[in-house]
């Protein structure tokens, strides 16, 4: 069906899903799951003294973009940071060719960055942790072309962690100069010394625009 534009002059629509929707367009897409930028929650999983927590079901054939949270994040047995690793064809890519770059900052008033062009994973949270009982992380990052065999894999990532007291956040971007079938990834307390990780990540998949 075509569904209505709400423009001044409300001229005749000719194409389908076209131009302004109403509030009953909106509701009536998203109710068939036809509406681009709506969430499907692919998995979840919610993990607590683990080294890694593996997410190898993706449907990377059904979505170009992918939508991943992760909250409430928390180390122990020594201070680290949280990072991802992808799966290539079901083979974890562990060799130092992941590229990234990250601004980071917090309430005291200091910044700095950090970026690779040459490292064995991509930092999603650059900023160490303390070891208050207060302290937790969280961050969302958008993973683009994960499926296209064709293409580079790419993330962006930002998130705001509470260290010992202080606010700190990053933000950043980084890419598997690969071009290969990313079928999965990998989320791991990156520092080692026997550091555990606890908390909560969510993955989905971001729908395309439909069009008829």
């Amino acid at each position: 069906m075509p569904y209505g534009y709400l423009g001044q002059n409300q001229p005749n629509q000719t194409v389908s899903n076209s131009g302004v929707f109403s509030i009953t367009d909106v509701a009536e897409l998203q109710s068939q799951g036809k509406l681009g930028g709506s969430l499907e929650l692919i998995e979840e999983q919610t993990f607590s003294g683990v080294s890694v927590v593996d997410f190898t079901s993706i449907q990377e054939n059904k979505y170009d973009v992918h939508f991943l949270e992760v909250i409430n994040v928390d180390f122990s047995g020594g201070q680290s940071s949280l990072a991802i690793q992808f799966y290539e064809s079901g083979v974890l890519e562990t060799a130092s060719v992941y590229q990234y770059a990250i601004q980071y900052g917090d309430s005291l008033g200091s910044f700095l960055e950090s970026k690779s062009t040459g490292n064995n994973l991509i930092y999603i949270n650059i900023a160490n942790f303390g070891f208050t009982s207060t302290d937790s992380g969280h961050t969302y990052v958008y993973l683009y072309n994960l499926g296209n065999s064709s293409k580079y894999s790419f993330l962006t990532e930002q998130g705001v962690l509470e260290d010992s007291g202080t606010m700190k956040m990053h933000f950043g971007g980084g890419v598997l100069p690969q071009a290969s079938t990313v079928d999965g990834f990998r989320l791991k307390e990156s520092i080692g010394g026997g550091a555990t990780v606890s908390g909560t990540a969510k993955l989905y998949g971001v729908k395309q625009i439909w069009v008829t």
